[in-house]
């Protein structure tokens, strides 16, 4: 195994494009607590012609920390910056909502994005057809689905973390290695204690690839080989296991549009077994972490 050094951040900035609905909610819970633990900057992102839309239309990041018990009640709104969040809400008037995320990133490259999909087909509802259309991005970035009707693995009522089952799919191609790395380093800026990092592969033992696992306290990995079509034996894996998390190297450079549209993350979102989160190869987490 290989241990995991302190020197690098995995995450220093966090988007969360929101329709302000509750199904955001939970997407909103995750995102401001991987903000809290890295002591990272948070970006709410909402596209709206509204121009009168409020800051306080906006989930409120200062009460939910009070109801978290990060901050005591009454907090000033300095206190939020104290726990080195550096919170920021904006609202883009564009009539494309992906066009109005991918222009944001342009300007503000962003180490993950959280995002809440549709139960029904492993998409963003509010996002529309635009998702459909190719995007050429010079780098990706690291993107947090979390799948309707599912609660995640951060309590909205005390902001608790509940990881104790990552499943990590893995195949010669995308290289696994920064899927590995990145989970090792996930669950350590989480403050997940103990668990089990079970890695899956579809295949035969012929085509499983060479694989080194990271060291990580209270951590174990297993490895899981699985025989049938590729994305029935990853769901099956995620059911028989009861993961908290889906981790998932994938080939594109499109950043967040890789989990949206025609690919294995889509397929796996449409289940809802589990929050998805993809890292793409060519990202600068992925090329640190190879």
């Amino acid at each position: 195994m290989s241990q995991i050094g302190p020197g690098y951040t995995l995450i220093s900035s966090v988007l969360h494009p929101t329709d302000l609905s509750e199904s955001s909610l939970v997407a909103f819970h995750h995102a401001l607590k991987a903000a809290m633990e890295a002591k990272a900057q948070l970006t709410l992102l909402h596209v709206s012609k509204d121009k009168d839309l409020k800051w306080s239309d906006f989930p409120g990041v200062r009460q939910t920390l009070e109801r978290w018990g990060a901050l005591p009640p009454g907090s000033p709104k300095s206190a939020v910056a104290q726990l080195g969040i550096e919170a920021r809400k904006i609202v883009a008037n564009d009539s494309e909502p992906v066009d109005a995320v991918i222009n944001y990133l342009e300007e503000h490259p962003t180490d993950l994005i959280v995002l809440s999909t549709s139960q029904r087909d492993g998409r963003v509802p509010w996002l529309g057809k635009s998702i459909a259309s190719p995007v050429t991005r010079k780098a990706g970035e690291m993107t947090l689905l979390i799948p309707g009707d599912v609660d995640g693995f951060v309590s909205a009522k005390d902001g608790s973390v509940n990881l104790k089952r990552i499943l990590i799919p893995i195949a010669r191609t995308p290289r696994p290695d920064p899927a590995l790395k990145t989970a090792a380093r996930f669950v350590k800026k989480f403050g997940a204690r103990e668990g089990t990092f079970i890695v899956v592969h579809v295949g035969t033992s012929n085509t499983m690839p060479a694989l080194k696992f990271p060291e990580i306290e209270g951590w174990t990995w297993q490895k899981e080989l699985r025989s049938g079509e590729v994305i029935d034996g990853i769901i099956q894996a995620a059911k028989d296991f009861e993961a908290d998390l889906i981790i998932m190297a994938t080939d594109g450079r499109n950043g967040f549009l890789d989990g949206l549209r025609g690919s294995h993350s889509e397929r796996i979102l449409r289940y809802g077994v589990a929050p998805l989160l993809t890292i793409p190869i060519g990202s600068r987490i992925s090329r640190h972490l190879t």
